[in-house]
């Protein structure tokens, strides 16, 4: 899809359903199905081993104008079962309706036990060339551009959850390279909650809804979780990060994505490093307030994934730069004291600074959320030449669960040939048969050594295969047991405390409290403390403080060097995509027109405006109200510009002040607010405004607009939210 220029006038919202506008009548003339949304991609067509086909995407889809079987068969009726006359019994020869009830009986399939409510998105990466010193794969040299389809999810909650919980999120991406398929499958968290993949079923086992009544869904404050992490206290690093704003991202095109594990890479003379991945948002890293998410999980549940299908929709493309964290390849496999292999470990950025490697752009959505987002399949072992893994106890079990995952989920063995999943490289694989086996083979010998089938498929050499890398395995005796380097639990959690800033230490604070209060059992909440106790004095105290408890006393805790790389304030940002909405009144024409002046300069900064009026459909002259004051909730909009005050309308619920605005204009005013959102005024908007930081009024739309896009590039009116107390 090409970019939209920010010029174009756009007077719809995005998410239209359709690709051209229905008409008011039922269409009764036959025409070939519609084609995709311009925003739209699909797999590229593929054969089942990985040769290019040639062929247009859409002959994966639906074709012909009309109506027929599975099997191509013309029906002239699928409204009516065939009957034994009008009012008689449907006959069992009714070979259309068995078909029909017998695919939608079977049209789910097991949702994933983990990351089960996702998003996806179709795009490329570009690399730099800058990882050619310590990597030979071919997708990281300089300009190669590689298709991608990317994953995010929520880990805990089911497929039909909310999007905004408190919750750590997958960010996974499939890399077609030439050499094979490379799944990068990691999180918006650095650290996990387990050293050891045998432990990856108690944690999740913990963190879903108590197997008695099945709730809570998709978090983690109930007695289950807290009970686990206050007993498994190796844990306790990543339940500060998910207890951080980390917790709950703005967006998915404002959230970091980690590899988690620490992986070898080997260059083109055999030489090797270890390296951390990182996922750099090109709009920075940015969260929901607290409240604000429990607005948004009932106002529109599907917050997240809209928002990524109507910026792409848009034009302003997602973007991050992948990054590299180098390390030398020594066989401790640590770096300053720190174990690389123990996932719960970060390794802070003035110690080792984050090299960009490539740039990933995400400018298509699915044309078919079931045949792609759905059916996506990750692995970590899906590796190519150059990129190997180490010795980590919590990567080698994902070695084998994902694999294993997917032979009930996707039914059998095959899963790699359905489109989403194809390779865009040769595939000679010699495995045959099994369940939804879409390739038709040729030869009589699928086995190596043959000389029936001339000898192929051959081994390729050592220069352009994938070769694990030669480690030394020392001597050692089998053991159920971690290093010693496993043991420090607490250490890292208290940097990562004091790293950030006082404003988002509260925030902390305020979501461990609201947590462990959910929780019925006082022994969990006194040993959660004692944990705490174990991290910071001071945390503690103020969470016992807001659970009516005593603090424990905490030990001698050691000096940190806070990681500034972790805060997310401080900084200014692209404005991209945010969404700025606008409240206007229906019924004056005059205002109208600054409106239209506002909407044109918030386009041309990268930004969608949407029209806010007491009714929806066109105003005056083209303008379009896409909210009403009956749909527009604060949740929606990074900020709020107010062209006018518009008094009650109609619909408008009944107030016990009987104030001269229209209740639901001032709702939306006092929430955006109290979420630190920009708020800008001209005219008769300025009543409604108020004052107080971050409140921008003049007297017409360019004394206001620009200074609210500035604003928008901190995120929030920070001096809001840290005035309300230190």
């Amino acid at each position: 899809m090409d970019s939209k220029k920010p010029t174009d006038v756009v007077t719809h919202a995005p998410g239209a359903p359709a690709a051209e506008p229905p008409s008011l009548a039922q269409p009764t003339e036959p025409r070939e199905p519609l084609p995709p949304q311009a925003d739209q991609a699909a797999p590229e067509t593929r054969s089942p081993t990985g040769a290019p086909t040639g062929a247009a995407t859409a002959t994966n889809a639906q074709q012909g104008a009309f109506l027929t079987t599975s099997q191509g068969v013309r029906l002239h009726d699928t409204d009516h079962s065939l009957k034994a006359g009008e009012r008689g019994p449907t006959l069992l020869q009714d070979h259309h309706l068995r078909e029909k009830i017998m695919h939608f009986d079977h049209e789910r399939i097991p949702e994933r036990v983990v990351h089960a409510r996702g998003a996806g998105a179709h795009g490329t990466f570009v690399g730099y060339g800058s990882a050619s010193r310590v990597c030979k794969a071919g997708f990281l040299r300089e300009g190669v551009t590689t298709p991608v389809f990317v994953r995010f999810s929520t880990v805990l909650g089911s497929r039909g959850s909310a999007d905004a919980v408190r919750d750590t999120r997958g960010f996974a991406t499939k890399f077609y390279t030439d050499e094979g398929t490379f799944d990068l499958v990691g999180n918006n968290i650095p650290v996990f909650f387990i050293q050891d993949g045998i432990k990856f079923p108690d944690v999740i086992h913990a963190g879903k809804p108590h197997p008695d009544r099945e709730i809570p869904q998709a978090q983690s404050a109930h007695d289950t979780f807290w009970d686990f992490v206050s007993l498994h206290t190796e844990a306790t690093h990543h339940v500060l990060w998910n207890m951080s704003d980390r917790g709950v991202p703005r967006s998915y095109r404002t959230m970091e994505g980690f590899g988690v594990h620490t992986f070898r890479l080997v260059n083109e003379a055999g030489e090797t490093s270890l390296v951390k991945f990182h996922w750099k948002p090109r709009l920075g890293v940015h969260s929901l307030l607290w409240e604000e998410a429990q607005l948004v999980n009932g106002f529109d549940p599907d917050f997240h994934r809209r928002d990524l299908h109507d910026a792409i929709e848009s034009g302003a493309f997602p973007q991050w730069e992948l990054g590299l964290q180098v390390f030398p390849d020594t066989p401790e496999q640590t770096f300053d004291g720190i174990d690389l292999l123990d996932a719960t470990k970060i390794v802070p950025e003035e110690l080792s600074p984050v090299h960009p490697v490539g740039l990933l752009t995400l400018d298509h959505n699915p044309t078919d959320y079931f045949a792609e987002v759905e059916q996506v399949a990750f692995h970590v072992g899906h590796l190519v030449p150059g990129v190997d893994v180490t010795d980590d106890p919590l990567l080698h079990a994902r070695l084998f669960s994902y694999l294993d995952t997917q032979l009930t989920r996707l039914g059998g063995p095959n899963f790699g040939q359905i489109p989403i999943n194809r390779p865009h490289a040769p595939v000679n694989d010699l495995l045959r048969d099994g369940l939804h086996q879409h390739a038709v083979h040729s030869g009589v010998a699928p086995y190596k050594p043959n000389s029936l089938d001339g000898g192929c498929p051959f081994h390729a050499g050592a220069d352009q295969a994938f070769i694990e890398v030669p480690q030394r395995i020392a001597e050692a005796t089998k053991v159920r047991r971690a290093a010693a380097s496993f043991d420090d639990h607490f250490t890292q959690p208290r940097l990562f405390f004091h790293s950030l800033s006082p404003l988002e230490q509260r925030h902390l604070v305020e979501a461990v409290t609201f947590e462990l209060a959910k929780c019925h059992e006082q022994a969990v909440k006194e040993r959660t403390l004692l944990r705490l106790s174990a991290v910071d004095a001071r945390l503690c105290a103020e969470v016992a403080a807001g659970l009516g408890l005593p603090a424990p006393e905490s030990p001698d805790l050691p000096e940190v060097e806070p990681s500034p790389a972790l805060s997310q304030l401080g900084r200014t940002w692209p404005v991209d995509g945010r969404v700025v909405g606008i409240v206007v009144d229906a019924d004056d024409e005059d205002g109208l027109a600054d409106v239209r002046t506002a909407r044109l300069a918030l386009q041309a900064a990268g930004v969608t405006p949407l029209v806010i009026a007491s009714r929806g459909g066109d105003l005056a002259d083209g303008l379009v109200a896409q909210r009403t004051f009956a749909t527009a909730r604060s949740v929606e909009f990074d900020a709020l510009l107010l062209a006018a005050t518009p008094p009650p309308a109609p619909d408008a619920p009944p107030t016990r002040t009987g104030s001269p605005t229209d209740p639901r204009v001032a709702l939306l005013v006092e929430e955006t607010y109290r979420h630190a959102k920009a708020i800008g005024a001209w005219g008769t908007g300025t009543t409604a405004a108020g004052t107080g930081p971050g409140v921008v009024v003049g007297d017409t739309p360019g004394d206001v607009v620009d200074e609210v896009v500035a604003l928008l590039a901190e995120h929030r009116v920070w001096a809001r939210l840290t005035a309300v107390r230190p």
